[in-house]
């Protein structure tokens, strides 16, 4: 019932704003307006990159074309949005790659632990074109066109105990998205990972119902975990991507001058989130550590441990998406 009154609420929404007629010098000029939804709060890079996309596609259709934002979920959660995505009623969505693995399996790919040193190297990997003329048909044979991958860094990971080896990881009970490779790799390394609901992670750290979390530093401040925790591990263990999606039918529904505004926005947006991303990380980090949270940096040597320790989701991963399509993000 819950799915259904948010597919029912967005289809509603979308149909109420879709087209008004104005007057403008004497013409008149048809105005569209469509939503776009996020499962993320709303001081976030995820944020950010939404509204970027929004101001461009009003700018440069002057203001015949509007983009609203809907953050925290208000028109469904992830799997909501992108089924809304794949019918249309929700044409756009900007979301974390993870929960996207159950409509194409092949993005696993993003959840190969441990394999960048920096974002830097994240980013001309998805960047790639031979990577994107391989990606990008997967989400289209889904429903869905893909218009760009941010990020919001690296994943870190949140806990009360100091973490300096392997070892270190034994019986932690961190909190993890419910993703089968997430899960696989926290049991590689030690830890007891628990999938938790995400509005119940503060509550958890708090009364002792989990030991750990793991997030971009975003959303560590934005959900003020560092309150409840006394270390910052930066286990660096997976790059947080987040894509602007749009229907594929849509966007094909619509005139090519459209449809290269849409694309052009998109990019100034992808560059615009970037540099906000890299811009606030610094700042995230000041706030963390202003309030007493340590940041505990790993040594290469247990980062090597890590990346041993995963090498059965490496093959299971490889064997899942082909190994083609592996060797392009990792740039072999």
């Amino acid at each position: 019932m819950k799915k259904f009154t948010a597919v029912l609420l967005a289809a509603l929404m979308c149909l109420s704003v879709l087209t008004a007629c104005t007057s403008k010098d004497g013409e008149e000029v048809q105005r569209y307006a469509w939503p776009l939804g996020t499962s993320s709060p709303e001081d976030t890079v995820t944020q950010i990159y939404a509204e970027k996309f929004a101001e461009e596609v009003s700018r440069l259709s002057d203001g015949t074309m509007k983009i609203q934002v809907y953050p925290n979920s208000t028109i469904g959660g992830d799997r909501e949005l992108i089924e809304c995505a794949q019918e249309g009623s929700v044409p756009f969505l900007v979301q974390n790659t993870a929960p996207q693995v159950s409509f194409i399996p092949e993005l696993c790919i993003f959840d190969l632990p441990c394999a960048f040193d920096s974002i830097e190297a994240v980013r001309e990997a998805v960047d790639n074109p031979e990577f994107l003329e391989k990606i990008e048909p997967l989400y289209e044979n889904a429903g869905l066109k893909l218009l760009g991958i941010s990020d919001q860094g690296f994943r870190v990971m949140t806990t009360n105990k100091k973490i300096e080896s392997l070892d270190d990881f034994k019986g932690q009970k961190i909190r993890t998205m419910e993703n089968s490779y997430h899960l696989a790799f926290w049991k590689a390394i030690g830890a007891s990972p628990t999938p938790m609901t995400f509005s119940e992670v503060y509550i958890g750290l708090q009364q002792g119902t989990i030991d750990a979390q793991e997030n971009p530093y975003e959303v560590v401040v934005s959900s003020k975990f560092y309150e409840q925790q006394d270390y910052v591990i930066e286990t660096n263990h997976l790059p947080h991507l987040i894509t602007l999606i749009v229907s594929d039918d849509f966007y094909n529904s619509l005139e090519p001058e459209k449809q290269a505004i849409i694309d052009q926005a998109a990019q100034t947006a992808l560059e615009y989130s970037r540099n906000a991303s890299d811009e606030r990380i610094e700042g995230r980090i000041n706030t963390i550590v202003e309030n007493g949270t340590e940041i505990v940096t790993l040594s290469d040597e247990v980062r090597e441990e890590m990346i041993a320790a995963s090498q059965d989701i490496y093959d299971t991963i490889t064997e899942a998406a082909g190994s083609e399509l592996v060797d392009l993000y990792l740039g072999k």
